[in-house]
């Protein structure tokens, strides 16, 4: 509470994009977690409620006659304009603002004191290496890294080729960047074919390390059916050149046996955040003409970005089935490009993955664990802007753009990606705070802060997607990636937009028909237990039905129609039903922890 230094503003007006007729009055309130704006209607005492650590950018406009204007713009890609009508006010909300959204890691309110390690079981990662057939006479687990000396940024245990020597491993590392040396991704047993990730050579212009040579002889004679492996730069070819000046660039092909090069293009972080922030102006304009709005989206580059993730996620899954190769996959680090890729071709390769478990496997095992830079890429505190960047954002996008294109082959619905992609930037959880498994672990956040997937889990009917098909959903995904298949995420940058019209969609539609069909089923299935006690005479098993008593199963009772509300985010924009003046009470300053 120290950063707050005005709790309450009254007299606050909300500004909505589409029009300017009817402004909005009310209160705003500065808590220790959210900023919440009430309205002074008493007719509906609409509340909008902004988690400190969403907030990405505040903007303190001139003065106006009007008042002092702020504009605040959310990572979750919720913009609010509020006019406050002193300027010392909105200059103490702004700067108690500024400070809230970036706290040190000591402040942040995911901490506790208490226990909370049950939940962070829910996810198995050695399970997961079970499942795909591991340890076996190609590939075995390591703990070689376990106490993170061969390379600080990886996890403990990482699967290697059988046939790697503790020299050959520890030489590699130190003949890539940040000591990342290559390590199994996906192992695809149908074939044995393999994708491996890792991060750029150290070769320059004409640097060799015979270790790193024989990791990725190993990795190639793990999968006997192709005499090839196909090593794959994600960056564009002429930043992989400009890497070689730095003593870094990539691998020369008159070195490694056997190896087959492809660079597919995908920009840099830099280039990535400055799209975004082309496409959300393009979002956020008021009142575009439909010629600035194409126009816009066109210079942003953001669609042509998504193309170039798929394209590549797409021929690491062409080279692992129709040409039965392994695959290892870099850019520079490791750790943004390489993720993307890697899990976007787990994604298209593995139905598991397509489920709600599985998405929640795939994230710890190539993003958390691997080492995707989550602090720093997500701004949770203060630190080099340059170094915040969509990836991960860009990630989720990829996904629904193939439930677009394949909507029965995924058990969860648009609901369930954006409900992950809004806690990565939420800090309500502890899964996406740190940069790697390392710093997780000096933290000691599975002791003090909950985990996310057993959050979601409880919750699983809000995520389910009414048309999966899980009897047909073996086959392999194969997106087509021509551009007229790619266009704006409404739902994900418009869907804070109250100027449209509020809709419920079809998905969510066959999803509460599906729901009140298995209720329907459950209440048929009571029913004919009772007929069948009640003709074998066994009137002890049937509820009682007298006009004295009707007791009947939980089951039987006919359930309480409450409206149902589908709200972004939860407990970070809600709407409240109607009250009464009299018992109207603003939110308290107290925001209670959340309890599973």
């Amino acid at each position: 509470m120290e950063y707050i230094t005005t709790p309450k503003v009254e007299q606050v007006k909300l500004l909505d994009r589409y029009t300017s007729k009817k402004p909005t009055f009310g209160t705003l309130y500065l808590t220790t977690t959210h900023l919440i704006y009430v309205e002074n209607s008493s007719d509906t005492r609409k509340e909008t409620w902004i988690l400190h650590h969403h907030i990405a950018a505040i903007e303190k406009l001139p003065l106006t006659a009007a008042g002092c204007p702020l504009l605040i713009h959310c990572k979750n890609f919720h913009v609010v304009h509020f006019v406050i009508p002193r300027e010392r006010d909105c200059q103490d909300v702004s700067q108690s603002l500024l400070k809230l959204s970036q706290p040190g890691m000591g402040s942040m309110h995911m901490f506790d004191e208490n226990d909370r390690r049950i939940g962070w079981a829910t996810v198995d990662l050695k399970m997961e290496y079970e499942r795909m057939g591991l340890p076996n006479d190609l590939w075995e687990m390591t703990d070689l890294n376990k106490n993170y000396g061969i390379c600080s940024t990886y996890p403990a245990d990482l699967a290697v080729p059988s046939a790697a020597s503790k020299a050959t491993i520890v030489g590699s590392s130190k003949f890539r960047s940040r000591g990342r040396f290559p390590v199994l991704s996906y192992f695809y047993k149908q074939n044995n074919a393999a994708i491996c990730r890792c991060s750029q050579p150290l070769s320059g212009f004409n640097a060799r390390c015979m270790e790193d040579e024989q990791m990725l002889q190993d990795i190639s004679k793990a999968n006997p059916k192709s005499s090839f492996m196909y090593v794959v730069d994600t960056r564009p070819k002429l930043n992989a050149m400009a890497n070689r000046a730095a003593g870094k660039g990539y691998e020369n092909e008159d070195h490694y046996s056997n190896i087959r090069f492809q660079f597919v293009g995908i920009e840099n972080i830099h280039v990535m955040r400055s799209s975004l922030q082309k496409l959300v102006e393009v979002c956020t304009a008021k009142s575009p003409t439909m010629s600035d709005f194409l126009t816009g989206l066109e210079n942003s580059g953001w669609l042509r970005h998504i193309k170039a993730v798929m394209d590549a996620g797409l021929f690491l899954v062409k080279a692992v089935m129709e040409e039965k190769a392994s695959v290892l996959v870099h850019c520079s680090d490791g750790w943004d490009r390489t993720a993307q890729v890697c899990s976007l071709a787990g994604i298209l390769l593995d139905p598991f993955y397509r489920t709600i478990k599985g998405l929640m496997v795939l994230i710890e095992k190539e993003w958390i664990s691997m080492g995707h830079k989550f602090t720093q890429r997500c701004g949770h505190l203060e630190g080099d802007p340059k170094e915040v960047s969509p990836i991960f954002t860009q990630f989720i996008e990829c996904l629904w753009h193939l439930m677009e294109q394949f909507p029965c082959a995924f058990e969860f619905n648009e609901r369930y990606l954006l409900e992950i992609h809004d806690h990565v930037y939420a800090c309500q959880f502890g899964n996406f705070i740190g940069n790697c498994q390392k710093e997780r672990v000096e933290m000691k956040l599975q002791e003090h802060t909950y985990s996310l997937w057993p959050f979601l889990l409880e919750r699983k009917q809000e995520f389910l997607n009414p048309l999966y098909k899980s009897s047909i959903n073996n086959e392999v995904l194969k997106p087509n990636t021509l551009p007229f298949n790619f266009k704006l995420w409404c739902g994900m940058y418009n869907r804070f937009d109250k100027g449209m019209h509020p809709r419920q969609s079809v998905l969510d539609c066959l999803l509460g028909l599906s729901q009140q069909k298995a209720s329907e089923e459950e209440k048929m299935n009571e029913l004919q237990k009772v007929r069948k006690n009640l003709a074998w005479g066994c009137p002890h098993l049937v509820p009682s039905v007298s006009p004295r008593s009707r007791t009947w199963p939980p089951s039987l009772m006919a359930p309480r129609r409450t409206r149902r509300e589908v709200v972004p985010v939860r407990g970070i924009w809600r709407e409240t039903p109607a009250a009464d003046p009299g018992e109207s009470k603003p939110p308290s300053s107290e925001v209670l922890p959340w309890r599973p």
